[in-house]
């Protein structure tokens, strides 16, 4: 997803080589070693989509995953900061140029320029958060050295329609997406089907705003980039009665908030990251968050690469791997009710075990 940049940038910055940083050596650094020993010379970079590394959300988990990675392993590391898409295709060329042994490019709008990379430099390794590989005609593609890293987030937002439609005092509630693509979209169809169930198992009629999973059409806000757009869109939601809203929108999540704020007893429920703790400013309106763990599949796939163990098996987080999950409530665990909590234990059980099949056409395949 685009995202721009908004807040505070993390502390920690990474590990620049001094070859990416002079313009030098065009050479792949990558992994040489026997099989599980680290390359210490390996570098590892990071393509951001539109924004920055400081949205507290998208990028800036695949940013500390990257970090992580480097803090483990002691290997180098490189990012190229995109502002503009038509930044992505040069950043990933100069992360290639400086001898990058492993290119992650961070979201569904990176799927060409990696791709392009890929075809063209088959001795170098490359990832790409939040989506597959696909040809013109949008059939899957895959490339020996290309790895997708996916996730499932319909499994977690099911289970936050759920605990929405279960908490609204006002029987509504509402989700919003940027831009109708698939990585968002799973958001909304999961939502969509926990706020079913929860109406199916108690016999009530909580209203769902913003989305149509079967049309699959819903409002969206043309951008990841304008915060004044998610306030504008959450203030709208509040005139229809919703008092629980989700955007699935990156920044745009901060103008939700303060709308949320500026109504007594409105929430939101944030995405991607872990609010409560990456937005601190907005926990007391942040009844819960869906969990993608980017930074955990970034590491993980770094590691890898740098122990000369890279794969270009799909990396697809769910409930069962933890690579997905739902946040704790935190502040606002009283006002969930009990019969609520046992519910998503319950949901989140069957998920796992295959009992319960949460489908939607933007999953992963």
């Amino acid at each position: 997803m685009a995202i721009a940049a908004c807040g505070q940038a993390p502390d920690a910055a990474p590990t620049e080589s001094a070859s990416t940083a002079a313009g030098g050596s065009s050479e792949s650094t990558s992994a040489t070693t026997a099989d599980g020993d680290v390359n210490k010379d390996f570098l590892a970079c990071l393509v951001s989509d539109a924004g920055g590394w400081d949205d507290k959300s998208f990028n800036q988990s695949a940013y500390e995953g990257l970090n992580q990675a480097v803090a483990d392993l002691g290997i180098k590391s490189n990012t190229a900061e995109s502002t503009q898409t038509s930044d992505f295709a040069p950043n990933v060329d100069s992360m290639i140029q400086g001898g990058c042994g492993l290119t992650i490019g961070v979201g569904f709008l990176l799927a060409e320029p990696i791709a392009e990379a890929a075809k063209n430099n088959p001795e170098t390794e490359f990832a790409l958060i939040d989506s597959s590989f696909t040809d013109a005609s949008g059939n899957a593609v895959t490339f020996d050295n290309a790895r997708p890293l996916l996730f499932n987030t319909a499994e977690a937002s099911y289970l936050a329609g759920y605990v929405a439609a279960g908490t609204t005092k006002t029987g509504a509630v509402a989700t919003f997406g940027g831009l109708p693509i698939p990585s968002v979209q799973i958001f909304m169809d999961g939502f969509a089907d926990g706020v079913a169930k929860y109406n199916e198992e108690f016999g009530k009629d909580v209203k769902l705003i913003g989305w149509d999973k079967a049309e699959q059409k819903g409002t969206f806000a043309g951008t990841f980039d304008e915060i004044s757009q998610g306030q504008t869109i959450t203030e709208g939601f509040i005139s229809q009665g919703a008092d629980i809203i989700m955007p699935v929108a990156g920044p745009l999540a901060n103008g939700a908030a303060t709308a949320a704020k500026a109504h007594e007893g409105t929430m939101v429920v944030w995405v991607d990251s872990d609010g409560n703790q990456s937005a601190p400013e907005h926990k007391d309106v942040i009844l819960t968050s869906v969990l993608k763990k980017i930074d955990a599949s970034v590491a993980d796939t770094v590691a890898l690469a740098a122990k000369g163990q890279f794969t270009n098996e799909p990396y697809v987080g769910t409930l069962e791997n933890g690579g997905v999950s739902l946040a704790p409530f935190y502040d606002f665990d009283s006002q969930v009710p009990q019969e609520v909590k046992d519910g998503v234990k319950k949901l989140e059980e069957q998920i796992i075990k295959g009992d319960l099949k949460v489908e939607s056409p933007n999953a992963p395949k």
